[in-house]
């Protein structure tokens, strides 16, 4: 057993009551999950750490036999479950057969641009040329707005699609109306019971929607929208002599919209990704294989290299850059064109890096200051010279680093700002920056229960900074009340092998919703520990055989279980993390990543 004796639902592990980073660690498995491990192991003969790592991420022995073969025919509901989409459906179905002129409103963010772009390869596999629109963040925001709607009809638009947007844009669909031209929204944001009029209206997180599937990010949805109009069009007889699109070539995108805007890896979602990280693995795609190349993604594609490396390269051009980069990055055909894209938004990452930097320093002072002065439930830090486009990035820092929700605001000179939150499990934003708008502390705003963005006056901030403190200080006491990391197992470093992480990878793709195996290491000998990079740790652990495994603890040289690394070279030290491959010249070796260090002497302070 690897716990303690003392909460048998969550025993500790290794007696470890007080890491470096202030955590507890507790097995992931309760007695419960326990006895469902131990069923899953025996009914289906699989070894006793997979059916750990399944029983701990809620699979049932029943349903084990389909988690390690996730089917998209078997997880694919009907789309017309879903409020509107059957007329979606027929709108989009008439103009492909009228060949009628269709223009696409994608957000600037991943998921839009990859919503935009399944889009509208499937509308060109048809033979149409459909026109992307992506927002420029700064000059026109988020969504859909009066003069771009204005200019792509004049350029020849009979219908309107927005992916990822558009659920509440009442302002501008009045504008759309007006010109009698038509439109169709596919989203996923949460919204309220008043809806735009537009022909239909599709988001599986409208109050009247019941088909369950509110945890699929928009390309997703969009996705589930070509099947229908798909089948749509079958029906109507289109395909008749020539071939039918290839829907399944396109979930490499679902893939990558999908882990970039960290919905859960669960059901469907997790299904998406699956299949999409084996298309991805074709390098089919022009513009993912040249933006995988310049950020020197080796290997089998999987979900990190999607979230942090390829995905922020994306971001980078909605965010300090042109926002339609990503778009036109994803449907290019001419792999010359796809090479110099990547390496535009590569050079646009390097960027925003540095600017992000300036930016965090800023900010993580004046969050000290708050938390010392009045310690506030939630985090409001702004500043006039800060890039809109970056705020989203320093509110994810700030939550990380203080354990809070954190909103980052830019504030232009008429005393506007812009602004971007993220929160923490159990305290949803979204909600209740919609409730600061019913207020009148904003000017607009909305989101999801862990990210949220708003519009707000200088003059409002304060008072803002109080209604989110009165509002959500209780759910955020209850939902940072216990710090703790969870422990799928213990490991030595003999066991850490390439053979381990194969049969891991059954129960994967790991992300949000469905967290990565963590194991800890007993003891073992920090025989090397340095900085490397940009302030990252490595090190190497060494049982008492001789065997050794090299780890890295990234951006943790100032963080107390780097700096306990640092300062336990030739000692023994307990240290939990995730382990994957390193191909680093191509040579395959497993790797730990280091979230958390414990020292066995000092464990139950």
């Amino acid at each position: 057993m690897l716990g303690n004796s003392g909460d048998e639902e969550r025993r500790l592990v290794l007696g470890v009551a007080r890491s470096a980073n202030d955590n507890a660690w507790r097995e992931r498995l309760s007695a419960s999950d326990s006895r469902a491990a131990m069923a899953i192991s025996q009914s289906h003969g699989l070894p006793d750490v997979l059916a750990r790592v399944m029983a701990a991420r809620g699979v049932s022995p029943d349903l084990a036999p389909d988690f390690l073969e996730p089917s998209l025919k078997t997880l694919m509901p009907d789309p017309s479950t879903l409020v509107d989409m059957d007329a979606a459906v027929a709108r989009v179905a008439d103009a492909v057969q009228s060949g009628s002129k269709i223009a696409i409103f994608g957000d600037y963010d991943v998921d839009g641009a990859t919503s935009s772009a399944v889009f509208a390869k499937y509308l060109q596999w048809l033979g149409l040329d459909p026109v992307i629109h992506i927002p420029d963040r700064i000059i026109e925001g988020y969504g859909p707005n009066g003069p771009a709607i204005e200019h792509l009809h004049q350029g020849g638009a009979e219908l309107l699609v927005t992916l990822d947007c558009g659920s509440t844009s009442f302002e501008a669909f009045d504008a759309a109306k007006r010109l009698d031209l038509d439109v169709v929204v596919i989203d996923h944001h949460q919204v309220g019971e008043t809806l735009p009029e537009v022909r239909a209206l599709v988001n599986p997180n409208r109050q009247d929607d019941l088909s369950g599937q509110g945890h699929l990010a928009a390309v997703g949805v969009t996705f589930l929208f070509l099947v229908g109009l798909n089948r749509e069009l079958r029906r109507r007889g289109a395909f008749q002599g020539q071939q039918q699109p290839d829907l399944m070539a396109l979930l490499d995108l679902v893939a990558l919209g999908t882990v970039c805007d960290v919905v859960p890896l669960q059901g469907l979602n997790r299904a998406y990704v699956t299949r999409g990280l084996a298309v991805m693995h074709q390098r089919r795609n022009y513009g993912l294989t040249a933006l995988a190349d310049v950020a020197r993604v080796n290997g089998k594609p999987v979900p990190y290299h999607l979230g942090f490396l390829i995905g922020p390269r994306i971001n980078a051009g909605g965010r300090i850059g042109d926002a339609a980069l990503g778009a036109r990055l994803l449907t290019t055909e001419d792999p010359h064109e796809a090479r110099a894209i990547a390496e535009r938004l590569d050079q646009l990452n390097a960027e925003r890096q540095a600017m992000e930097a300036v930016m965090l320093e800023q900010a993580g002072a004046e969050a000290h200051l708050a938390i010392e002065a009045r310690n506030p439930a939630v985090l409001l830090t702004g500043a006039d010279d800060w890039h809109p486009g970056i705020v989203g990035l320093i509110a994810s820092r700030l939550k990380e680093t203080h354990r809070r929700p954190a909103f980052a605001i830019a504030f232009d000179e008429t005393g506007k700002g812009t602004g971007s939150g993220r929160s923490v499990s159990g305290v949803d934003l979204g909600k209740a920056v919609r409730q600061a708008v019913e207020e009148g502390l904003l000017e607009k705003g909305g989101g999801h229960a862990m990210a949220a963005g708003l519009t707000v006056r200088r003059e409002k901030a304060a008072e803002l900074e109080a209604f989110f403190n009165d509002t959500l200080k209780d759910d955020v006491q209850a939902a940072t009340a216990h710090r703790e990391l969870k422990i799928d197992a213990a490991l030595t470093v003999t066991g850490a092998t390439l053979d381990l992480l194969e049969l891991l990878e059954k129960a994967g793709p790991y992300g949000a919703g469905h967290a990565e195996p963590v194991f800890a290491f007993p003891a073992h000998r920090i025989s090397f520990a340095d900085v490397v990079g940009k302030g990252h740790v490595r090190a190497t652990l060494a049982a008492g055989d001789g065997s050794t495994l090299k780890a890295i603890c990234f951006k943790a040289d100032d963080k107390p279980h780097g700096k306990m690394l640092l300062e336990g070279r030739g000692r023994n030290l307990h240290v939990a993390g995730t382990l994957s491959i390193d191909t680093w010249q191509g040579n395959p070796k497993v790797q730990l990543r280091v979230l958390d260090v414990a020292d066995p002497q000092k464990i139950r302070m």
